[in-house]
């Protein structure tokens, strides 16, 4: 039966189911004392309302189907405009067709809404001040947006179907270089080059995103230097302005006849100023000096329970204790991150001096989500209720440099990790944490 079609199959069926009647009816009308004229005429009739009914029933089963035919069809072209007439409610074939009436009425709002979300994000590919180079598997651009032409120098049809290699973007796809200087036809400066991929018909596609940083990254510079100038401007005006001012009341008594019987003495209190002022103002240029040269880390593996200990042997002035944490190996500039911690912990020590020196500092670590966290806890005031704590030169002790932090914070980004000074959990005092990546 599977030679034959479905109509077939049902009009063979419906064939069979009605074969023996009309055989036993014939065999019964030729063996009656029938005339050859009734037995023909009925033998016709029957011939001809088994057809009509055979014919009927064909047409009953093959018409919805072929409506669906169609109604599934036309979704697959897209077309999701017709719809089947259902029959009575609970008749099977009648919730076919309202299922699949339903299911194009579904499809025609997803492919509405997909079509409006492409349209937005074309608008927005081309609005954005970023240009857009997708390449298909065999590195052919595929897509570009107005940007992307500008930045090239060429229209889009010029572009597309041209190879990663021919239009010489094929090293950013193999290692994105981040913020670079580059010569363009469509413009000069520095520009940060990102590199990711993307499936699009279930092939792996590329996507290189540029943009130009050059007036942001001029912007921040500036920014930089005002705030630096006026953090340099302030620090030499209180040193210099003393220093100018002494050094005047000194030459007018050097002027005066007859000199003071006090000269000396005078003199002497006028010369320990200046020196004092000048041996602060060579501690705030050996300070910037100090956070301007810090080099990049070099980074080995490194164990961290015996350089926690280690760098907790160096403060003398209050108790250290270190509570020992999981065993914890880090690639990092075992210099720098000693340095961190002293920095770290000798403030905890001043902290807990400040509040009378009864206490101590507690050192641990302990692992995280995003890595390892070390924390130093002291038992002084607090942290100060300040945003300026890590702000270059910002200090709230007396002869600080206000270095300290700012040097551990560029000392933690540069091993991209962090650093937070947060008040001490469940106790009085302060918890400096250094995060790290493992």
């Amino acid at each position: 039966m599977s030679r034959f079609r479905f109509d077939q199959h049902a009009v063979g069926l419906a064939l069979l189911a009605a074969g023996p009647p009309l055989v036993a009816t014939l065999l019964l009308l030729w063996a009656g004392d029938y005339s050859a004229k009734v037995r023909w005429t009925v033998a016709l009739l029957l011939a001809v309302s088994t057809g009509g009914a055979v014919a009927a029933l064909r047409t009953h089963i093959v018409s919805p189907l072929q409506t669906l035919a169609n109604l599934v069809a036309a979704m697959r072209e897209d077309d999701f405009s017709i719809r089947g007439r259902s029959s009575a409610e609970g008749d099977p074939l009648g919730d076919v067709m309202a299922e699949v009436n339903a299911l194009a009425e579904t499809l025609h709002e997803q492919r509405l809404g997909a079509v409006e979300a492409t349209a937005l994000l074309r608008t927005v590919m081309e609005q954005i001040d970023v240009a857009l180079f997708a390449f298909d598997p065999d590195r052919r651009l595929r897509l570009v947006n107005r940007t992307g032409e500008r930045l090239l120098g060429r229209a889009a049809g010029q572009l597309l179907s041209h190879t990663a290699e021919t239009l010489a973007l094929d090293a950013w796809l193999d290692d994105a270089p981040g913020v670079v200087e580059l010569d363009l036809p469509g413009g000069s400066g520095r520009w940060d080059v990102r590199h990711t991929t993307f499936r699009l018909g279930g092939l792996p596609h590329d996507l290189l995103v540029v943009a130009d940083v050059s007036r942001p990254l001029r912007e921040e510079e500036r920014q930089a230097w005002q705030r630096l100038i006026r953090v340099i401007g302030h620090e030499l005006g209180n040193s210099l302005g003393p220093i100018k001012s002494i050094a005047g009341s000194l030459d007018a008594l050097l002027q005066r006849d007859p000199p003071p019987p006090d000269l000396t003495d005078d003199l002497r209190r006028g010369l320990q100023v200046i020196e004092s002022r000048a041996e602060a103002l060579s501690r705030f240029t050996g300070a910037y000096a100090r956070l301007a040269k810090l080099p990049p880390p070099r980074r080995v593996p490194l164990v961290l329970k015996p350089l926690v200990q280690r760098v907790a042997g160096f403060e003398a002035r209050v108790p250290v204790t270190v509570r020992p944490g999981p065993d914890v190996t880090i690639n990092a500039d075992g210099d720098q991150i000693e340095q961190l911690l002293i920095n770290l912990i000798k403030n905890a020590a001043e902290a807990t001096l400040e509040a009378g020196g009864d206490g101590g500092v507690v050192l641990s670590w302990q692992r995280s989500p995003r890595g390892v966290d070390i924390w130093v806890d002291d038992d002084g005031p607090g942290p100060p209720q300040s945003k300026n704590l890590f702000v270059p030169f910002f200090t709230t002790k007396a002869g600080g440099s206000g270095i300290g932090l700012v040097l551990c914070r560029q000392i933690a980004e540069a091993h991209d990790g962090a650093i937070a000074l947060d008040p001490r959990p469940g106790a009085p005092g302060s918890r400096a944490t250094l995060t790290l990546p493992v």
